[in-house]
């Protein structure tokens, strides 16, 4: 590991909150800003300025050098002299690709200022504003880099005059963004001036750049950089403009420090007492105040476990101590305090408020926890949730070819839901499948290739995308006769689609298993006009929101055989009939039966059979149907380009809820089947030309149509080796 020069400076430095900044690179995809990071690095000595432009030495992960492009947030902390004094300058380079953004939103909560980087030949695109978007929602103080001035003059052959245009418009459609979503306070306040020093122009690629005021210090005009390329003297421009330090004195001048800036992003991050100790110790970046750290991102380090990095917003952490997660509510021992320095960690005793962190020795730390000592952990309120500009919406099932392989690849899915909070990775237990669920194709292919370098290239099989679906009723049928085996017991069940205000109450946490059946009682005849005696008789209530009642009165027995009734009931429940997938919204009554005295005859190889044969004569009998997810979109588009949003809605099963105009923006509120949803964004973004910005969440469960429904219960029986025909009721029927 190579001990950088600086590092001890750095480290002193910190403590002298006024000359530390926490930026970051953001930009749209291609434009410049991991190229950007390497001229910051190779200003600051970390890496010779030969290789700078080609080094991409924040792109760390193998695959980041083989796809030239950024997937990971890194962090690394640089070195800067300004009129005879040293700045810290703590950077977070950012990916710029849309199945990315939630590494932007994690790394805008540790910055004060961002350095938007846009192409001086595409202007401002779909991701510049997305990234505006993001970091005015984190108070994020964005400054412009117009990169790629070389296009211009070099491809494009524009005159002075030209060139001028083109960047005034970036610049004011930049501002533009700023004023749409910038708080008010703001709107005026972080629009960017260059004749102040707030914009840069330059070309990362020949690492050179300057700002207004530098140029004008020189004597120098915009002309000179054309004759500079007219005569391919690229040295000059590198050596009279140097790109990192047009850029860095930009974020000294332009980007607050940590006590000022804390001040008004506290407010807009956490939602606690202001007032309170820990609240004004935070406003203030107290170095002596109650510990408060938030966490952004955390790598799992194959030799020294989980690292976790966030920002100290107040107090100091050092090595030893012992920090609480309000979110995992576990604690553990801090065993090394260090900075990033790129993909190497500089260890220190500790570090200050105000400043980026890395630790080991915590599990159980997710992305946007918030640390603190075990003595404030009642105290402490975390800080906001994270808000992701996308959802998860492409899943894949994966296996390993080999069983053998399988606790290996179980061990690095969990280190990769560690490490990446917006890649969606759990085990199924409805299909007993392993799902990946992904922003978008490339975020899912990136994920596979890290699984594969975690896993020592372990051969895995995947599966086209899959959606769970769910089985219901509609009507009321019943009652059903299920015999046991032996034909000494009978169970009579009737079942029911259970009424919506009693799905609402158990969704809600209103009612549930554990309660006094009283009190059960009392709710469902007060509020759902239930009877009292059917509510109190409710055995089970599962997670698929289906009710077990024992309607029968006095009936001999039926206590002794009440728990394997309620396992059967919920064994039925979580693969119905149709296609096997759970069911959802059914009311169970037990309204008679005939049980055996003795109980050798009456035990669960028994009783579990007649339930499973009365339940699923009821729900064959009900005209079942087959429910699917529906999502809620959440789409802002540009007035001319809303026809490609219809369009695309029309074409995958959308449906228009309402359609709002806001200036040139429109908003459209849809709704459309998960299932049509795994290409949306590709879709989308060509449909807009880029210009769409939308969220998701699940809405509601919705009928499968019923000129789908057939081949579809086919399809998902013949994917999980059942016969391509469902069941009918009198297959449940004993002799």
């Amino acid at each position: 590991m190579p001990k950088y020069r600086q590092t001890e400076d750095i480290i002193k430095l910190m403590k002298n909150k006024e000359y530390v900044r926490n930026i970051g690179t953001l930009a749209h995809v291609d434009h410049g800003k991991t190229t950007l990071s390497d001229s910051l690095l190779a200003g600051a000595g970390l890496i010779s300025q030969k290789i700078a432009a080609q080094a991409l030495a924040l792109d760390y992960v193998e695959i980041e050098q083989l796809r030239q492009m950024t997937v990971k947030a890194a962090n690394v902390s640089l070195l800067h002299e300004w009129n005879d004094q040293s700045y810290v300058i703590n950077l977070v380079d950012t990916p710029g690709h849309v199945d990315f953004t939630g590494h932007v939103t994690r790394s805008l909560r540790v910055m004060d200022g961002g350095i938007c980087v846009v192409d001086s030949v595409e202007g401002v695109m779909t991701q510049t504003e997305t990234v505006i978007r993001q970091s005015m929602e984190e108070r994020v103080r964005p400054l412009l880099y117009i990169n790629k001035i070389d296009r211009l003059i070099k491809e494009l052959r524009l005159n002075p005059q030209e060139i001028l245009d083109r960047l005034m418009k970036i610049i004011k459609d930049f501002n533009t963004l700023i004023d749409t979503y910038a708080d008010p306070e703001f709107k005026d306040k972080w629009k960017v001036n260059p004749s102040r020093g707030q914009v840069a122009f330059g070309s990362a690629l020949h690492k050179w750049g300057f700002t207004i005021p530098i140029i004008q210090s020189k004597g120098m005009k915009f002309s000179d950089i054309i004759d500079a390329y007219n005569r391919n003297d690229v040295e000059y421009l590198q050596k009279e403009f140097p790109l990192h330090v047009a850029i860095l004195d930009m974020v000294v001048n332009h980007i607050p420090n940590p006590i000022e800036a804390q001040k008004y992003r506290i407010p807009k991050i956490w939602r606690g007492d202001l007032n309170s100790p820990i609240g004004q110790a935070m406003l203030n970046c107290d170095e002596n105040g109650p510990l408060v750290i938030c966490v952004n991102k955390v790598v799992v380090d194959p030799h020294a476990g989980p690292v976790v990095t966030g920002r100290v917003f107040s107090g100091t952490v050092r090595e030893g101590e012992v920090l609480y997660g309000l979110m995992a509510k576990s604690e553990g021992r801090i065993q090394q305090v260090s900075l990033y320095m790129g993909p190497y960690r500089e260890v220190t005793n500790e570090i200050s408020s105000g400043n980026i962190v890395a630790l080991l020795g915590l599990e159980n730390i997710r992305a946007g926890e918030t640390l603190v000592r075990p003595e404030d952990k009642d105290r402490m309120v975390p800080f906001e949730k994270m808000k992701y500009i996308s959802e998860p919406v492409v899943t894949i099932a994966i296996e390993p070819k080999f069983n053998r392989d399988l606790p290996k690849l179980v061990d690095a899915l969990h280190k990769m839901a560690i490490e990446d909070p917006t890649l969606s990775i759990k085990i199924n237990q409805e299909t007993g499948e392993y799902l990946i669920a992904g922003m978008g194709s490339l975020h899912l292919e990136i994920a596979l290739w890290d699984l594969k370098q975690r896993t020592g290239g372990l051969e895995i099989v995947t599966s086209p995308p899959i959606v769970v679906y769910r089985e219901a009723i509609t009507k009321s049928v019943g009652p059903f006769e299920g015999k046991s085996p032996n034909k000494h017991n009978r169970l009579y069940v009737s079942v029911e689609p259970l009424d919506e205000k009693a799905m609402e109450l158990i969704q809600k946490g209103i009612i549930h298993e554990d309660m006094e059946s009283r009190e059960r009682a009392k709710i469902l005849r007060e509020q759902a006009g239930w009877d009292t005696d059917i509510a109190r008789g409710i055995w089970a209530i599962d997670s698929y929101i289906n009710v077990l009642v024992d309607a029968t009165k006095g009936l001999q027995y039926m206590r002794e055989i009440k728990d394997t009734v309620i396992q059967a009931f919920r064994l039925n429940v979580a693969e119905g009939p149709l296609c096997r997938e759970p069911i959802r919204g059914l009311l169970v009554k037990i309204v008679d039966a005939m049980i055996h005295e003795d109980p050798a005859h009456r035990g669960p190889a028994q009783i579990m059979p007649a339930m499973r044969d009365a339940m699923f004569q009821g729900v064959l009998t009900a005209n079942p149907i087959l429910l699917e997810p529906i999502l809620k979109l959440d789409i802002r588009v540009p007035q001319e380009h809303l026809g490609g949003v219809t369009r695309v809605l029309a074409g995958k099963r959308g449906r228009i809820i309402s359609l709002n105009q806001s200036g040139n923006t429109m908003n459209v509120i849809a709704e459309i089947p998960v299932a049509e949803t795994f290409d949306l964004s590709d879709q989308l973004r060509s449909a807009t030309a880029g210009k769409a910005f939308w969220g998701m969440e699940f809405a509601r469960w919705a009928p499968v149509p019923s000129n789908m429904a057939k081949d579809l219960i086919k399809k998902i029986r013949e994917r999980k080796g059942l016969p391509p025909e469902p069941p009918k009721p009198e297959d449940f029927m004993s002799m």
